[in-house]
């Protein structure tokens, strides 16, 4: 899952990591915005019923709906 703030939001932790970079040599950086890598392994009977779990973590617990987006980038069979 990915977690990003909702476009339009300042992002100050992706500023600070933009402001650092070209001290450290990375000078062709126009913008950073920084989020969240959440990897999950659930139990379900059936990749539908995972998902719909996943999600119902991702707006409850694992992001803040009124400021975040959040994307299941994958479901698979274990």
């Amino acid at each position: 899952m990915l977690v990003t703030l909702k476009d339009g939001l300042s992002d100050p932790q992706g500023k600070a990591v933009e402001s650092a970079l070209p001290s450290l040599g990375w000078t062709n950086v126009r913008h950073v915005r920084v989020g969240k890598h959440i990897e999950l392994e659930v139990e379900a009977h059936d990749e539908a019923s995972a998902l719909e779990q996943v999600r119902g973590m991702a707006v409850r617990l694992l992001s803040n709906p009124v400021i975040e987006d959040y994307q299941v980038l994958e479901v698979a069979p274990k």
